[in-house]
């Protein structure tokens, strides 16, 4: 009797430790809930979806807290970045990202043009400025301003456009889960939060699959 007893107190303490966990991220406070989901790339996947752009701090401060956790996701999660495009020079870093990741390029190029932005003063205003810095990391200079300026790849910066809108994003980084649920650092309450709320919000879509 006593054994079922403290399994059943085991069981009612686990139950409600689930639902204060259920309970512990609210629509509304640390994250919104879109009133137009957005359609995401793969239905048959749980697409979660980061906007950044190459000269924010935060989504630089970002960058070792969430690349470890995009590395861990599960096979049925579909992690995707999107630059921010607000016109100017983000629009300009956003066609940069762009053209890299249709090249296919390592993980460290990426972190080595945040590098150049916030800890060498390297600004990349320009294409060129942009060919030499990931030339000087391993990618053709030639093959990049040739991309740099493809149809598909100024094809994707207007989708990545339509994107940020759809989103209605104001800011970075922010992360978008299946298309229907948007949240920042802020909302969520830090960094290791955010992607606390975006592991919530995962398993809330894949439950009700």
């Amino acid at each position: 009797m006593r054994k079922f007893m403290l399994s059943a107190i085991i069981v009612t303490a686990s139950l409600f430790g689930l639902s204060v966990q259920a309970a512990e991220f609210q629509a509304g406070k640390e994250y919104v809930e879109l009133k137009a989901p957005v359609p995401v790339a793969d239905p048959s996947k749980i697409e979660v979806v980061e906007l950044f752009w190459y000269g924010c701090p935060h989504c630089y401060q970002f960058e070792p807290i969430i690349n470890p956790w995009v590395e861990q996701l599960p096979d049925d999660v579909d992690f995707k970045r999107i630059p921010a495009m607000f016109g100017g020079a983000w629009n300009l870093h956003g066609q940069l990202f762009l053209t890299l990741e249709s090249m296919n390029v390592e993980q460290s190029v990426h972190d080595a043009v945040f590098n150049a932005y916030h800890n060498q003063g390297n600004k990349l205003e320009t294409p060129e400025k942009m060919a030499d810095l990931v030339a000087s990391n391993g990618v053709d200079r030639e093959a990049f301003l040739k991309a740099f300026n493809s149809f598909g790849v100024k094809s994707r910066a207007e989708q990545a456009k339509k994107l940020g809108m759809a989103y209605q994003i104001t800011g970075v980084p922010v992360m978008v889960v299946n298309g229907k649920y948007r949240f920042d650092i802020g909302s969520a309450g830090g960094p290791q939060r955010a992607l606390e709320v975006a592991d919530f919000l995962i398993e809330k879509e894949r439950a009700a699959r």
